[in-house]
């Protein structure tokens, strides 16, 4: 069945919104547990009457429409987000260097996305997953300018000889996610002769959750950048331009000038602060649809006068469960790294707390950043895999008497050990605590990355 324009396609599409995968699927793929393929072959084959295939060129070639069936999740708070990042097609390394974007085969298959959403429930038979909106997706201005530069970024690596160091975490829309994670996914690259990952184009998680929160919840997100800065500036450019004028300048001469409120103590602190310079005032942090899209999560940093945070910096808590169940692939510590961007927002002392109990902070600047894959693939997952054994071999918990109090030590790795990060308490107090996989309680744990190594990326 040809579709001759796209009214007539997003028609169609309109008639599945309501509607089960069981009550779509005509072919039984649904209930065959051997059938190949998975819930788009059945809207595919089943409901717009195509052949399933593997086509370099978009599904409906005749529209330049390429069809995605994707999953949405209702998360604990009520909100809507995207369950995964939306892959597209294979990046052929070979071939992908010899074009240009406009040429590419990233545009040539989704240059128009026709996006069936259906919402994934624990617990349910797939068959009762239900389609609740169909989406035409073509790029804003603002978006196609930060996506054409992720592009370029990905296919420089590669031209560079450097596909196995791609990272999802190198681009801000457009990713080059791994497919597979065994020696059987690797793949030839043109300019070096070590094996890369298999990786695809996708749409990152964070821009397809941005995207269902528009949609599906009719949520306003409030955007920095326009397409005439982002024609000649990367996402970072502006980033600077906007925080620029404040460098080296205390937080009273900021408000000052500004006009912003000034609170140490306040929690919102640093929400009014980030908002307020980016010309957006009021606005929270989780609705700069710029950094939602591109997974950038905002960290502030006080230095000391000698460069040094005088904390290390903490992230989620540890799973003992988990971590001892798990594979360092779909790790909590492995995706997020590879995920996540962190905009560092570096304020600095110019005095010691001894020499001026009353001393001001001054700005410093911000830094963009993501953990190259050379350490996530080090480092990083050396200290995944030195953990996963200390807690399936037991992990040592020592009572210590100190003072009016007995605290109990354990042998999880301390700050500085391997230089990059370490496991210590965040929990509310001593009595604070989680079960370990043998059912012995522990202080709640989190991963911390150490001050030293943070100091190293925000020095100037």
């Amino acid at each position: 069945m040809l579709y001759e324009t796209q009214e007539e396609l997003l028609t169609k599409s309109k008639q599945a919104e309501g509607r089960t995968f069981g009550e779509l699927d005509n072919s039984g793929r649904i209930y065959n547990q051997r059938a190949k393929g998975g819930l788009g072959q059945i809207v595919e084959e089943s409901f717009f009457g195509y052949e399933v295939n593997s086509k370099s060129e978009a599904d409906f070639s005749e529209l330049g429409i390429e069809l995605k069936v994707t999953p949405i999740k209702k998360n604990k708070n009520g909100t809507l987000s995207a369950k995964e990042r939306l892959v597209l097609n294979i990046i052929n390394y070979q071939k992908e260097v010899l074009t240009e974007f406009y040429t590419s085969s990233f545009w040539k298959k989704n240059e128009k996305l026709l996006i069936m959403f259906y919402e994934w429930i624990p617990g349910i038979n797939r068959a009762d997953y239900k389609i609740v909106k169909s989406h035409l997706h073509t790029y804003s201005e603002e978006d196609l300018e930060i996506i054409k530069k992720d592009w370029e970024t990905i296919v420089t690596k590669i031209r560079a000889g450097l596909a196995h160091e791609l990272s999802e975490a190198d681009t801000n829309y457009l990713g080059a996610c791994s497919k597979g994670a065994n020696k059987s996914s690797l793949r030839t690259q043109p300019y070096s002769k070590e094996l890369a990952m298999q990786r695809a184009f996708s749409l990152k998680q964070s821009y397809m959750t941005t995207m269902v929160r528009k949609l599906l919840s009719q949520e306003d997100l409030v955007s920095f950048t326009s397409p005439s800065e982002l024609k000649n500036n990367s996402l970072m450019d502006v980033l600077n331009q906007r925080f620029h004028p404040y460098k080296e300048k205390s937080l009273e001469e900021i408000a000052d000038s500004t006009g912003l409120n000034i609170n140490y103590g306040s929690k919102s602190f640093l929400q009014e602060f980030i908002s307020g310079l980016l010309g957006i005032r009021g606005t929270r942090l989780n609705q700069i649809e710029e950094f939602e899209k591109a997974n950038i999560e905002v960290k502030t940093i006080r230095l000391e006068p000698n460069g040094i945070p005088k904390e290390h910096m903490s992230f989620k808590n540890i799973a003992f469960k988990e971590w001892a169940t798990g594979d360092w692939y779909n790790s909590w510590v492995r995706r997020y790294f590879e995920e996540t961007k962190l905009l560092f927002v570096v304020f600095q002392y110019k005095e010691t707390e001894r020499q001026n109990k009353n001393r001001k902070l001054y700005f410093k600047g911000i830094t963009l950043w993501n953990m190259p894959s050379n350490e996530i693939n080090g480092r990083l997952k050396k200290f995944w895999d030195d953990v996963k054994s200390l807690i399936n071999s037991g992990i040592e918990l020592t009572p210590v008497k100190q003072k009016n109090r007995v605290i109990v030590k354990n042998n999880l790795p301390k700050p500085g050990e391997n230089g990059l990060c370490h496991i210590r308490p965040k929990a509310r107090d001593g009595n604070d605590k989680v079960p370990l996989p043998d059912g012995r309680l522990i202080t709640k744990q989190a991963f911390w990355l150490d001050r030293e190594f943070i100091a190293e990326i925000v020095k100037t």
